[in-house]
């Protein structure tokens, strides 16, 4: 079978049955830009061909398995199993301006163990699948359609640090950004990242277009390396130094979360606006989502006000963020999967 997502053996099909360009180029728009069924997609070729894309095609990678839709503000976490029986959720955002978004996953389970996400808590198993990866985004898109919806942002921000899954991101991000597949502007996508400074580096040379979303959740180095154990190997100064060269492309996303007691106190503050002085930055102010077996609690919504309105006094574009998806633990830092078959890697 070929996979929907092979290029080069999908070309060979299309010479194998004489289907011209431009009906190729019809059919990838309707399956990759316009999320028809596949019966509408096949209607796009010359009918002597369709029996041969449609034997010859494996045009879902994951399988849906369960989907949780929340009651207060729109969102639905997607789980999804993998082939060899491992589990991954994506997240629909459904926000009030309209702008839905896709937040996907790039691995199973998450290596970095940082202490405020859920996902760390699981352990790792293995990267996914540039594959794998796309067909959140395609069986995403299909689900939103029937609602009158398209996906406007995609956002690497689920399961996993993308960063230490470089080759199947990249992979992905070519793809996301074909004209002859899903087309999307790099300023719809984002990759979030809590600092390997040589994969930053690559990533912004690559992809300069493409927003780039660091969570910094601490300017003081002792209490980053509590939260982030990634920390006392990648320093503070070594990624300042990173996010001045990837800030030449355009501001670059600090992602600040906000725990009470931890990293919300006037030192934080300070810290926090030093750190960034002189770096073209748009700063999120987030709340912490709580989790089953974690003793961090957020900051209060009051002072998180008083935090983003001191940072905006001083000169920065910040954010107070709003999760959504909460009471379905489909917010920042909740998405996590225990469940998983004997045969997963």
């Amino acid at each position: 079978m070929i996979s929907i997502y092979d290029t080069v053996g999908l070309e060979e099909l299309r010479r194998r049955n004489a289907v011209q360009p431009h009906r190729m180029k019809q059919f990838r728009t309707a399956f990759f830009k316009n999320a028809l069924r596949w019966d509408e997609v096949l209607a796009t070729l010359p009918d002597d061909a369709r029996s041969d894309f449609l034997n010859n095609i494996d045009i879902q990678i994951l399988e849906q398995v369960e989907r949780y839709d929340s009651e207060i503000d729109g969102a639905s976490k997607l789980v999804f199993k993998t082939r060899d029986e491992c589990l991954v959720e994506s997240v629909i955002l459904r926000p009030k301006t309209g702008r839905t978004s896709l937040c996907i996953s790039s691995q199973v389970g998450c290596a970095c163990a940082c202490h405020f996400c859920a996902t760390g808590k699981m352990g790792f198993t293995r990267n996914l699948t540039a594959e794998e990866i796309l067909d959140q985004v395609l069986q995403a898109s299909r689900m939103v359609k029937a609602e009158g919806r398209t996906i406007r942002n995609v956002v690497f921000m689920g399961m996993g640090e993308p960063l230490q899954n470089l080759d199947a991101l990249f992979e992905a991000l070519d793809s996301l950004r074909a004209p002859a597949l899903f087309n999307y502007a790099g300023s719809r996508l984002m990759v979030s990242t809590v600092g390997i400074p040589h994969a930053m580096e690559q990533f912004s040379e690559k992809y300069p277009e493409v927003r780039l979303a660091f969570s910094l959740h601490s300017a003081r180095q002792n209490v980053r390396e509590k939260l982030i154990p990634l920390a006392h190997k990648y320093t503070l100064d070594t990624l300042r130094a990173v996010l001045l060269k990837a800030a030449h492309h355009g501001k670059v996303m600090i992602e600040y979360l906000m725990i009470a007691g931890v990293n919300d106190g006037e030192d934080d503050f300070l810290a926090l606006k030093n750190y960034l002085h002189d770096i073209p930055a748009h700063i999120n102010i987030i709340s912490f989502n709580e989790y089953e077996g974690c003793n961090l609690q957020g900051t209060s919504l009051a002072k998180r006000r008083v935090f983003a309105n001191r940072l905006k006094t001083a000169g920065f574009t910040t954010t107070l963020r709003y999760s959504l998806g909460a009471d379905i633990s489909a917010a920042c830092g909740q998405l996590v999967q225990h469940k998983k078959g004997s045969d997963c890697l």
